[in-house]
């Protein structure tokens, strides 16, 4: 695939505008300079310990993600309606979540048939009615954007469960102006490092009683899960408590949290446990990382979860493709932020077509992530085609397909070079009582050449993601 948009370059020879100084600077670089920086950056994150574990690696490894240092810039205008498109998603994918567990009027009105919704293992009846602070489900949000075509901006997907990568954002950026500090004085670059500060502040105004000073906590499962290091990170960062869920107790439908002094009450609970296994009492009964009652006292007003439970229903693959009718609903405006055309297997048309033209077509699972039960047709053998045929046919509500997009390229430094290589971006979108993004995102790079995955189970990358500010 050559018929891609290059971030950095117009032509072979010609340099977008925003990327002119940085191109500049990076001409005049020796190459053992860039060497030596790249092993800097290694060790440093080796010594941070800023790790990942990989879901399957039955040794328990964990492993860097590989950062580059040619960062991703975008400029001023670009970001300015990207940040208006991530807005108005989100905005609406809130409406649409405090409207299915209340009124269901998008349902009533035909614009989702019911049985996406009831179906969906995501969905939770038992949130059916429950009152929740602000009506705010999505407190914090990972969309995921890519670039196609001649340059326009697609949403890939929405992350409202517990979406993770911003601390490498945070990261990655201590690191260039670290190693390169001499760049941050040639560029007006727009700061990410108060994002913590914006996170607490959207979790403190989420407090469901009005509480002066309320507590936030962060809920983790432990530190043998793959994203432990952000946890830490964040509550550290947010200057909060990480809790497990022995480090909590419910006791007349408040929540509490056992401290050296005795127990505190707990406000906001920023928790990054999947809803099966948060109370045992409600749903998983096996789980032993949960709190017991904590849902009771979630549904009696006396906690917020952020985010809500129940909000995966709206990141499922197989609502997706109803995003922009949620916005034409809900907000009586058009999508600034197009979806990516999708098929939708359960349909009987679609399936067909997507049985006829696997070869061509990028396939996933409805609830799959992190790169994992997905079919990339051109990439693929003619035997692994057939074998995810035979899972389609088996299944057909469980996949949606949509067409293989030639993913924008950065320049990005190979063991043979500088050489282009596919990203995407996430920014992350915090809802409280207002929407705040900080500027940018987590920019991944598919590190092997040709690949369209850049999920870092997957061997992707980073990237450092600049807006450049008028």
């Amino acid at each position: 695939m050559t018929n891609f948009f290059n971030e950095m370059f117009s032509s072979p020879s010609a340099v977008r505008h925003h990327y002119g100084d940085f191109h500049q600077w990076l001409s005049q670089q020796p190459d053992q300079v860039i060497s030596q920086k790249r092993a800097e950056a290694e060790l440093i994150f080796r010594r941070v310990g800023i790790t990942f574990a990989v879901t399957g690696d039955n040794e328990g490894n964990e492993r860097l993600i590989p950062f580059d240092i040619i960062p991703r810039i975008i400029c001023a205008d670009e970001w300015t309606e990207l940040k208006a498109g991530l807005i108005q998603r989100v905005t609406a994918l809130n409406l649409f979540l405090h409207d299915i567990y209340h009124e269901q009027k998008i349902l009533k009105n035909g614009i989702i048939p019911a049985e996406q919704i009831f179906n969906n293992e995501q969905y939770r009846p038992k949130m059916h009615g429950v009152d929740i602070a602000l009506s705010t489900y999505a407190h914090i949000a990972g969309v995921d954007i890519v670039r196609a075509g001649a340059g326009e901006f697609f949403v890939l997907e929405d992350n409202l469960r517990v979406p993770s990568g911003v601390s490498y954002m945070l990261e990655n950026r201590k690191m260039m102006m670290r190693l390169f500090p001499d760049l941050f004085v040639q560029h007006r670059i727009a700061p990410v490092a108060h994002y913590p500060d914006l996170l607490l502040d959207t979790l403190r105004s989420a407090a469901q009683q009005k509480i002066d000073n309320p507590t936030v906590v962060v809920l983790t499962p432990g530190m043998y899960n793959s994203a432990y290091f952000e946890h830490a990170f964040l509550a550290q960062q947010m200057g909060v408590q990480l809790v497990q869920g022995s480090d909590l107790f419910v006791e007349h439908d408040f929540v509490y949290m056992r401290t050296t002094k005795g127990p505190q009450r707990v406000d906001v609970i920023y928790r990054r446990i999947d809803d099966d296994f948060l109370d045992p009492r409600e749903f998983r009964a096996d789980s032993a990382i949960g709190v017991p009652g904590l849902f009771s006292a979630y549904r009696n007003g006396n906690v917020t979860l952020a985010n809500a439970i129940g909000t995966g229903v709206a990141d499922d693959k197989s609502i997706y493709p109803y995003v922009p009718d949620m916005i034409r609903f809900y907000l009586s405006e058009e999508p600034i932020l197009n979806n990516v055309p999708t098929y939708q297997c359960r349909k009987k048309e679609d399936l067909s077509y997507t049985l006829a033209h696997l070869p061509e077509l990028v396939v996933k699972e409805v609830h799959g992530a992190g790169g994992y039960g997905m079919l990339v047709g051109p990439a693929s053998t003619k035997a692994e085609i057939e074998a995810f045929r035979e899972r389609i046919i088996a299944k057909p509500d469980g996949y949606i397909a949509q067409p293989t997009l030639a993913l924008s390229a950065c320049p990005t430094f190979v063991e043979a070079g500088i050489a282009p290589r596919h990203i995407d971006l996430r920014p992350f979108v915090l809802s409280g009582k207002t929407v705040e993004i900080a500027p940018g995102g987590l920019t991944r790079v598919a590190l092997k050449e040709g690949s369209l995955v850049v999920n870092s189970s997957q061997g992707g990358g980073t990237k450092d993601t600049w807006i450049l500010e008028k």
